[in-house]
């Protein structure tokens, strides 16, 4: 396993797959797209209808379990969500570790899978202002619009991890490799990860 965790503009939906590839590993996606982001998760493009309704119920339970405590509603229920939202994310990663492996993006994965051997984990982040300006031109949009995205986004992703595992995503002791994508190549970016990842593979085996 590989757990990606990324903030908003550091890249990691190009990132993830192309890693995923260099691995011949499956690629499974966020649960949390970025802000004005309408598509499916590319991993869901192959799901039944049956499947996407329920990778739909898991991101409605994200919604209410980040939303509601932030706008002080009652919600005597929370914690139930919290817990049905866990067990989701939790037996979804035990199917991906029971088919062989993945590269996963998001979804708190290095938390969830801290303590399982093989899994490496990596985090893509960078300086807001280099990140801002890198979403500006990848997804052409103005420089306003991108701060807006990332901070809404970040906080989302944030507060999703804080939320259900108690854990601050940007702690770099949850990662075995943190990289600044803005600095680097994607090609270049993809190579470091990968030879990192198998280096740690042998070292643990």
């Amino acid at each position: 396993m590989v757990t990606v965790s990324a903030t908003y503009g550091a890249g990691g939906s190009i990132v993830a797959p192309r890693l995923a590839e260099r691995l011949g590993l499956p690629f499974a996606d966020r649960l949390i797209p970025a802000r004005g982001s309408t598509d499916l998760p590319s991993a869901e493009e192959s799901l039944t209808d049956e499947e996407r309704n329920q990778v739909r119920g898991r991101r409605l339970l994200d919604r209410l379990v980040m939303l509601a405590p932030s706008m002080n509603l009652p919600t005597p229920d929370a914690a139930d969500l919290r817990d049905q939202l866990r067990d989701r994310v939790a037996a979804s990663l035990r199917d991906l570790v029971d088919q062989g492996g993945a590269v996963l993006l998001g979804r708190a994965g290095a938390v969830v899978l801290a303590d399982r051997p093989g899994a490496f984990h990596a985090r893509l982040d960078g300086p807001e202002a280099r990140r801002i300006e890198r979403a500006s031109r990848t997804e052409l949009i103005d420089v306003a619009t991108a701060r807006d995205r990332l901070r809404e986004t970040d906080a989302a992703r944030s507060r999703y991890v804080q939320r259900l595992y108690g854990r601050d995503p940007a702690d770099a002791t949850l990662y075995h490799v943190v990289l600044d994508p803005t600095v680097l190549p994607v090609d270049d970016l993809v190579e470091i990860l990968a030879i990192a990842a198998e280096a740690f593979w042998r070292q643990t085996s």
